[in-house]
């Protein structure tokens, strides 16, 4: 057996054991391979051995490997995306997961208009509050989205965050609850033209606390390929 089979094997029994212990269905949980620095090769030796979903941080990268990586798969965006590049991200990803300001919403409307098409958005939280990631701030976030939902060819469908790295798992866990109560407040406010269905949070360090706290989307690159060069 490859190590990348036996990789991903483990990856999904950890992601099952986290959503029993929170009493979820692991069926409920979207495992984002996140093929930042590997090669088209090693994507699709991932994509045969199951893999769905591919989360990539740049779009120049993703549009050299779109279209050497073949099968049922989408690619999803998971870095910060420059207005400059919308229009190419547009065309290969299924979802961008990192809406992080209203100037990129604005382009987004503009680029996907233009194509005749509506955009699936996740919208970037700071969580942590970190000056050094991109992303709304997490009391902004609820008039932030008020606010995206205005645009016709965005279709909101939940949030993303990148918690503070912290050695021990545990110590992110109140991010992830705080994350997970501000989705809720949202979902609840049933906004017109957003349906918040993805809670996107968790990676290779910390994402059976993520699922615990209610993550159903979790982005997962080392874990699956190793340690990147």
């Amino acid at each position: 057996m490859s190590y990348l089979k036996q990789n991903i094997q483990q990856i999904k029994k950890r992601i099952e054991a986290a959503a029993e212990r929170s009493g979820r269905n692991p069926e409920d949980i979207y495992l984002i391979a996140v093929t930042k620095n590997f090669s088209a090769e090693l994507i699709q030796e991932a994509v045969d051995n199951g893999i769905v979903f591919l989360g990539e941080n740049r779009v120049q990268e993703a549009k050299s490997k779109v279209d050497l990586v073949k099968g049922n798969i989408e690619w999803h965006l998971i870095g910060h995306l420059q207005r400059n590049k919308v229009k190419t991200a547009i065309d290969i990803f299924t979802m961008i997961q990192s809406l992080d300001s209203w100037r990129l919403a604005e382009e987004i409307q503009k680029r996907a208009q233009q194509a005749d098409k509506v955009i699936d958005v996740l919208v970037q939280v700071n969580i942590g509050s970190e000056e050094t990631k991109y992303g709304i701030d997490p009391d902004d976030t609820e008039v932030f989205i008020e606010k995206v939902a205005t645009l016709p060819n965005l279709k909101v469908r939940g949030l993303m965050a990148i918690a503070p790295f912290k050695e021990n798992p545990e110590d992110v866990r109140a991010y992830f609850r705080h994350l997970r109560e501000i989705f809720q407040s949202i979902k609840e406010k049933s906004i017109e033209n957003v349906s918040m269905e993805y809670l996107s949070m968790g990676m290779s360090n910390d994402f059976e606390v993520a699922i615990e706290e209610g993550a159903n989307m979790v982005r997962i690159g080392t874990g699956i390929f190793g340690t990147r060069k």
